[in-house]
């Protein structure tokens, strides 16, 4: 019987570890970030100093604790089997009615490592 309870004492305790919470975005007005898909509205420039300040803070967050936090990437792009980047627009992108941009959009690119933990944050226009 003490055998038992063990196991399942070390499994709720699994369980609880293994799930993960949205990570503190600072002054980051979230409702405006997840509402602003693709970076067509706007919304999320106006948050891009206090986003270049906090930046460091997400790295070590998991893949889920980001999708949390900031609601599904515009773009998720796999470079190897050992890493991938989530891409979050700031400016609006070519995924946006109606504009066609001579200029790559301004971005948020979190580089996932093969443990889907945030190894480096950038913001940049350029691509991975």
């Amino acid at each position: 019987m003490l055998r038992k309870s063990t196991y399942i004492f070390i499994f709720t305790l699994l369980t609880l570890y293994s799930c993960s919470g949205p990570i503190d975005a600072g002054k980051i007005n979230l409702e405006n970030w997840k509402a602003d898909r693709y970076g067509c509205k706007g919304l999320r420039m106006q948050d891009l100093e206090e986003l270049r300040q906090i930046k460091n803070n997400f790295l070590g967050a998991d893949n889920q604790s980001l999708i949390k936090t900031f609601g599904r990437p515009d773009r998720v792009e796999l470079v190897d089997k050992s890493q991938s980047f989530f891409f979050y627009f700031l400016e609006p992108s070519s995924d946006c009615e109606g504009v066609k941009s001579e200029k790559e959009p301004l971005r948020v690119l979190f580089r996932m490592n093969a443990l889907s933990k945030v190894s480096e944050v950038t913001i940049t226009t350029l691509n991975p």
